[in-house]
């Protein structure tokens, strides 16, 4: 692993001294300053981790992709054929919907804009994201968000057991697509599953990934995707405290929220009525999601007052009880104890 970083950072002086070429896509959000990029820093944990992220009664609508290419074998069914692509991002057009980053996503829902868009994001970084999703979403003036996999940039997907290999964008693709005006996240560093790694390993996959891809990107890294959408509540602690502003995982959950986003699937068959009837299923999940988590509540707040009622009523009863002997005649007390003899 750590050789891996090395190789990265090797490949980045070369970078830094020949300049990136600008690859063509749109500029949709906070421009980068000219001149010389920032150095990366260590993020400093922003919140106290003993405290879990706030929860929101909606979630924002984010489309998760992972390949878009041509693929035979496809077992773990991840990969969109560039036509379906196609045919699904014109869907989102007709109907009125902008396909944007989830880091553009999330800074519109905070100003109230959000109401047309859909975040769109791209799991673990292949270099088929550039060749064939980029040109199509281009052609719409969409965006999207690419988590690439800090440690195996220009590699490929060794995780996938029985699926098929697949190159990974190199150092020089993601910093070119950062550049365009593409989101990088982070997705972690060697594509592990966080829940229940310990937690000095679980501020390394978090942080020392935030700092790898801010040197490759000059520039901050906001967003953290989990490892295969596996997240418990010390991973959503530490992304938080590694300083990202989000973090995306799949399915709804006690934690969804701003550091555990869910995402709806998307494969290859779906079309048009799947999409609508996918988009309908993540409103239902958001309110039932949302009724859990009211009834919990209340059944917490119904358990705190059961034990402060006990705890009261113990409390009368002691006192009572030793209020009640002491004003008892010491005639009879000292009766009671000669019986007991």
């Amino acid at each position: 692993m750590d050789a891996e970083r090395g190789s990265v950072r090797s490949v980045l002086s070369g970078v830094r001294r020949s300049g990136a070429p600008a690859a063509a896509g749109p500029r949709t959000e906070v421009p980068r300053a000219a001149g010389r990029r920032p150095e990366a820093q260590l993020p400093r944990s922003r919140r106290p981790a003993t405290r879990a992220p706030v929860q929101e009664a909606t979630s924002p609508w984010i489309l998760m992709y992972h390949s878009v290419a041509v693929e035979e074998d496809d077992p773990y069914q991840l990969t969109v054929s560039p036509e379906r692509f196609a045919e699904q991002i014109a869907w989102l057009h007709r109907r009125g919907r902008r396909g944007v980053s989830v880091r553009e996503l999330m800074r519109a829902r905070a100003a109230g804009r959000a109401d047309n868009m859909v975040g769109l994001t791209f799991d673990d970084g292949y270099a088929d994201f550039g060749r064939f999703a980029v040109p199509i979403l281009q052609a719409y003036g969409f965006t999207a968000t690419a988590y690439v996999v800090a440690d195996l940039l220009g590699r490929a997907n060794d995780w996938d057991v029985k699926g098929p290999r697949k190159k990974l964008l190199t150092v020089q693709e993601v910093t070119e697509l950062a550049a365009a005006g593409w989101e990088i996240g982070s997705h972690g560093l060697g594509h592990q599953a966080l829940p229940g790694l310990p937690a000095d390993v679980l501020t390394t996959q978090t942080r020392e990934s935030r700092r790898v891809l801010e040197e490759v990107v000059g520039g901050p890294v906001t967003g953290f995707c989990y490892p295969y959408g596996a997240v418990d509540l010390p991973a959503t602690l530490a992304v938080r405290d590694a300083g990202y502003d989000y973090a995306c995982a799949i399915a709804h959950s006690p934690l969804t929220g701003r550091y555990a986003l869910p995402r709806c699937y998307v494969g290859d068959r779906d079309g048009a009525w799947r999409l609508r009837a996918k988009r309908g299923r993540h409103r239902l999940r958001d309110t039932v999601t949302e009724l859990r988590r009211n009834r919990l509540a209340a059944r917490s707040a119904s358990k705190g007052r059961a034990g402060a009622e006990r705890e009261e009523t113990q409390g009368s009863a002691g006192a009572r009880s030793t209020a009640g002997g002491s004003e008892r005649p010491a005639g009879e007390r000292a009766g009671r104890r000669g019986a007991g003899r």
